[in-house]
């Protein structure tokens, strides 16, 4: 790290947990953040903030009027622009040391794994429960941690599958893929905006505790958010041994 670098990572320096071998750590990381929407604008700005020194964006919507309500990386001028390519826009004046790659258009599920084979982390910040589904399967298959957070009305949900570990639970053990979920989009219901920050901001905390192995992670927890009443509910979770996609 440079003197400019050293000061602007000083709060993280001076933490024991954290020190300068272990901004380090954080600047040689790269991430995979897939949506640039509610959770996933959080989730970017942290950690680009903190100093995460490659940061791969996926998101082939395009930013609307409605999604500035929550979606406080874009702005009024964004409208209109892809998201991950705003999304780039504003990590690069938010912090330039590091390299940001937007990827504008609609990825298969083959495409994406390739993408995320580098990576340290693959957090998902979707709204659909077959990216969801998708991701998971990606992470089971090279073995990384996946970060999943959702958010609808005044409640949210986040949990870590880290696959590095071979009794680590996956998506689909919390959420079997029956075919028939009905999805619950902001779109059609409807949401709080603070609760996206608070979902986000939790996702953005456990790919930095994953990176920089302190703490512990919310592996084989469920933690849920209710807002109206300010209360966050933890949920044991295990690997379910029959389950299709990690269990085989």
């Amino acid at each position: 790290m440079d003197d400019q670098q050293l000061l602007r990572y000083s709060r993280h320096i001076l933490l024991p947990d954290i020190e300068y071998q272990g901004q380090e750590k954080l600047l040689h990381s790269h991430i995979l953040i897939v949506g640039a929407g509610g959770l996933g604008a959080p989730i970017a700005m942290y950690c680009a903030a903190a100093g995460i020194g490659k940061i791969t964006i996926c998101d082939f919507d395009d930013v609307d009027l409605s999604n500035l309500q929550r979606q406080i990386i874009h702005d009024t001028q964004s409208v209109g622009i892809n998201k991950a390519f705003s999304a780039k826009q504003f990590i690069q004046l938010l912090n330039p040391d590091i390299e940001v790659i937007a990827v504008t258009n609609k990825q298969t599920e083959a495409s994406m794994k390739v993408i995320a084979k580098d990576v340290d982390v693959i957090i998902d910040g979707s709204d659909n429960f077959a990216t969801r589904y998708a991701l998971n399967r990606i992470a089971v298959e090279l073995k990384k941690p996946l970060v999943s957070g959702a958010a609808v009305g005044f409640e949210g949900q986040i949990s870590v599958f880290d696959m590095r570990h071979d009794k680590s639970p996956c998506y689909h053990c919390l959420f079997p893929d029956t075919g028939d979920r009905n999805e619950t989009r902001c779109a059609d219901n409807g949401v709080f905006s603070p609760t996206v920050g608070m979902i986000g901001t939790s996702q953005a905390a456990e790919v930095m505790k994953i990176i920089l192995g302190i703490g512990e992670s919310l592996e084989g927890r469920l933690l849920l958010l209710d807002v109206k009443s300010m209360q966050w509910k933890n949920i044991q979770l295990k690997k379910d041994p029959s389950c299709p996609v990690c269990s085989k």
